[in-house]
């Protein structure tokens, strides 16, 4: 199968040419088609696998073959993205992709002035990308105008919600016209994600070119257990033991990573760190820096869980496990892109065994473990497996009592180390699933 039997116009086909593109994979081979016949659609497929030409390139197409010109302060198509740096990546995609085609691209996001993207408007785009927050500014203050649009794509929907994301989602669906097409793509599909596509699609065709929240064979994994106060010297440990060239590290807070930025820096080693509090320039500068090898180490939040596509990265590593655990199959997608292989190394202490085993459940198997010699932990990290049970440690057998003392004494409330019940298991955050009065028709 090839480009050309599904249906792409020869503009597309030359810009595909000249990224290199010869065959589609499995999720854009299915998608194409659907999409260019109007379907609305649900999409699952493993990161690095061509979402985004599943859905940019037909979108494109669409654009190009009908409707009439974009008007002023417009957009013909808005594509949905949950952090700057996937909106960016997702924008720098569709840009290469439409290199011979008549039709405007932008990419809209906070944390930069909203005033040269309300002048960008001005004109009308054909295709917005944009993040939900900076699209509803620019909404109520007249600068944008949604009645002309007719395809929506939600990339990365579930993440949306993690982020909090969904009263925006509610709100941005009472702007959109009711007859248009709706797609979601994404590398996973939890269920609230499957409620909200029923609230927002019609009749909408289902596409799962791998098994549900699995992460990619590519991608070699196993756990090192640690305590938590010595994660930062196992870290550079294994960095020098294995001669890491250019690794991408997930720690879990922003402070966490702005420590193992200082610490690493201060031992005369190359880092950087992105999260949330930092600026968009800011950011984006430490990305470029890391893709072209400048940066040895990127230090980052989820915020670079999606939409960071760095050509053969060997190695990820999560210093924290996340608490969503979708995320963790995000994360280590960074690596074993577009069929290379890579590994991603997680660092696991005693309070996160809950958070491992809820990742095995999803990914329905069980991590390899490696202990480092001189790192056992202190405090054991409980078995688990795939099934979702914590193997508890058993209990110590109880001393006999010492017999004699001239009857019983209040000693108080004495517990045997053995005797202690393990931790509740973390609960998941309920994300809070919009709820939409009406659903839109099916576009003619």
């Amino acid at each position: 199968m090839t480009f050309a039997t599904l249906g792409l116009i020869e503009p597309l086909l030359r810009a595909l040419e000249t990224l290199g593109y010869q065959t589609p994979t499995p999720v854009q081979a299915q998608a194409i088609p659907a999409v260019l016949a109007g379907r609305d659609l649900m999409a699952a497929a493993q990161t690095g696998t061509g979402k985004t030409a599943g859905f940019a390139l037909p979108l494109l197409q669409l654009l190009t073959m009908e409707g009439p010109k974009v008007a002023a302060n417009s957009a013909r198509a808005l594509i949905l993205c949950p952090t700057r740096e996937l909106a960016e990546q997702v924008h720098a995609s569709v840009a290469e992709y439409a290199q011979h085609l008549p039709l405007t691209t932008y990419a809209v996001y906070g944390g930069v002035s909203i005033n040269p993207q309300m002048m960008k408007l001005r004109k009308g785009v054909d295709i917005l990308v944009a993040t939900p927050g900076r699209l509803i500014d620019l909404f109520r203050q007249n600068a944008l105008k949604l009645n002309q649009l007719q395809t929506l794509v939600l990339d990365e929907a579930d993440r949306m919600l993690d982020l909090g994301f969904s009263e925006e989602l509610a709100n941005i669906y009472r702007m959109l016209p009711k007859k248009r097409q709706t797609l979601l793509f994404s590398a996973t599909f939890s269920d609230d994600i499957r409620l909200l596509a029923g609230q927002m699609l019609n009749d909408p065709l289902s596409i799962e070119v791998s098994p549900r929240n699995v992460a990619a064979n590519t991608v070699k994994q196993w756990v090192v257990p640690v305590d938590k106060k010595r994660k930062p010297e196992l870290f550079v440990h294994l960095m020098r033991k294995g001669r890491w060239k250019q690794v991408l590290v997930f720690a879990k807070t922003r402070n966490g990573v702005d420590a193992l930025v200082d610490k690493l820096q201060g031992l005369g080693i190359n880092a950087d760190g992105i999260h949330g509090d930092k600026p968009q320039a800011t950011r984006q500068r430490a990305l470029d820096r890391f893709k072209t090898s400048e940066v040895q180490i990127l230090v980052a939040t989820d915020v670079a869980a999606r939409g960071l596509d760095i050509e053969d990265l060997p190695l990820v590593v999560n210093f924290d496990l996340p608490i969503v655990a979708e995320d963790y199959i995000h994360r280590i997608g960074r690596t074993g892109r577009a069929g290379n292989t890579g590994e991603a190394i997680s660092l696991v202490c005693a309070d996160e065994v809950n958070m491992l085993s809820a990742i095995e459940m999803l990914t329905r198997q069980t991590l390899t473990r490696k202990m480092e010699a001189d790192f056992e932990p202190e405090h054991r990290v409980p078995d688990t497996d795939a099934s979702g049970q914590v193997v508890k440690k058993p209990k110590k057998p109880k001393k006999p009592k010492a017999s004699g003392g001239g009857g019983k004494r209040n000693l108080g409330k004495w517990v045997d180390s053995g005797d202690v019940a393990p931790a509740e298991p973390s609960i998941k955050p309920v994300r809070k699933v919009p709820v939409f009065n009406t659903g839109p028709s099916k576009k003619k």
